[in-house]
């Protein structure tokens, strides 16, 4: 099997699927790789190291789709909503694809994938159990973008992070607010404590609570009920709009009296509850800074701007998103290892075996056989059963 490393198209996007360390345990079991000239190099990764390592460079883009057998993106046509589309036509019959889909956003890009018969995978669907723990691209991209999140707001924030005693007197500590104690948030914490604030978050999930101690954080508590708060992969389930309404009554006082204010409440496949309001914003001090990490889905401030850093009463909001990229060069190294350990799991003998009866094949599996293959997908878009005869073998 011939594994392809085509360079990423999405504009500003530097990292790279597959870096050189990853492929001589790749070639162990059988593996080629294949990689586009200059994929690695905006992450710090040059063609002669790949070489040095065993790839072979290849000149053209389309010689890399044309020769693979699997293709390994980070961004993959659907999360790629600028160029990603340019690769459908390359991909062929019996081709794999994994990398990041995006597969509850474009049904129309996803149906484009499987019309050209490909076994696409989508990291993002990886089983949050321990077994698909190395695997877990999306856990490790949000590790990134936690830590990222407390730098920017740092950079932004007029005041200093830590309490110093100084000549000039004692400056006291900033404080930070994470909302969203998920991988991010909770990498957001330890950050931000490391760095000398005093930090503390909010999550609607109980079993978040220990985690943010564990990190020496406080955990806000809010007198509000909280039904199903999370569901079986451990992500928290969208709430009503009542519930949203009397969570934004109470956060506000704890909103106002915080420094920095990261907010990291994601709902897979809706879009992101709006936590923070323009009133809660006005209470803040002149200088504050709120970096949404839920921006790319709307944001949880309501004064969220996607993709860009604005000023609204006297508060920086910083609605960046895909800032693991702007850390390319360990991203590119997680990434790698997730997607390394991913083939390593499913090749057996040089060749892919895809158990269907595999909690990490059956879940990430998205297209196979010129369907839509998996059973979240399409109970999400509310796509009709696959035919029996239709399913495909599972190889």
């Amino acid at each position: 099997m011939i594994v392809g490393v085509p360079r990423e198209s999405y504009p500003g996007e530097r990292r790279v699927a597959l870096v050189p360390a990853v492929i001589p345990g790749l070639l162990k079991v059988g593996l080629q790789i294949i990689v586009e000239s200059g994929a690695g190099t905006e992450a710090g990764y040059p063609d002669a190291e790949y070489s040095a390592r065993g790839a072979q460079i290849l000149p053209e883009r389309a010689a890399v789709f044309g020769t693979a057998n699997v293709i390994v993106q980070v961004l993959c046509p659907g999360s790629n909503d600028r160029t990603g589309n340019e690769d459908i036509p390359l991909l062929r019959q019996g081709q794999m694809l994994i990398g990041f889909l995006r597969p509850l956003g474009s049904i129309e890009t996803i149906q484009a994938i499987a019309s050209q018969g490909v076994s696409s995978f989508a990291v993002e669907l990886m089983p949050r159990t321990t077994r698909a723990q190395s695997m877990d691209a999306l856990s490790s991209m949000a590790t990134i973008c936690g830590y990222k999140a407390v730098i920017l707001a740092a950079n932004a924030l007029p005041r200093l992070f830590p309490m110093l005693t100084t000549a000039a007197g004692t400056i006291t500590p900033a404080r930070v607010l994470v909302i969203g104690a998920g991988v991010a948030g909770l990498q957001a914490i330890a950050t931000a404590r490391r760095l000398g604030a005093v930090t503390s978050a909010y999550d609607l999930r109980p079993a978040a609570k220990e985690q943010v101690q564990s990190l020496g954080g406080r955990f806000v508590e809010l007198p509000v009920e909280v039904k199903d708060a999370e569901d079986a992969r451990g992500y928290a389930r969208a709430q009503d709009e009542a519930f949203y309404q009397r969570q934004r009554e109470l956060l506000g006082r704890v909103v106002a009296e915080s420094d920095i204010v990261i907010t990291a409440a994601v709902v897979p496949g809706k879009k992101s509850p709006v936590l923070v309001t323009s009133e809660m914003v006005e209470h803040m001090a002149p200088g504050s800074v709120i970096v949404d990490l839920a921006s790319e889905r709307g944001g949880n401030c309501e004064l969220t701007r996607p993709g860009l850093r604005v000023v609204k009463h006297g508060v920086t909001l910083i609605g960046w998103f895909n800032l693991a990229s702007s850390v390319p060069y360990h991203a590119s190294q997680m990434y790698a290892r997730n997607l390394s350990a991913f083939l390593l799991h499913i090749v057996k003998d040089g060749k892919a075996q895809l158990d269907r009866n595999d909690d990490i094949v059956r879940d990430t599996l998205l297209t196979h056989g010129g369907n839509v293959v998996n059973a979240r997908v399409r109970e999400f878009f509310a796509l009709p059963a696959i035919p029996t005869d239709a399913r495909g073998d599972g190889q």
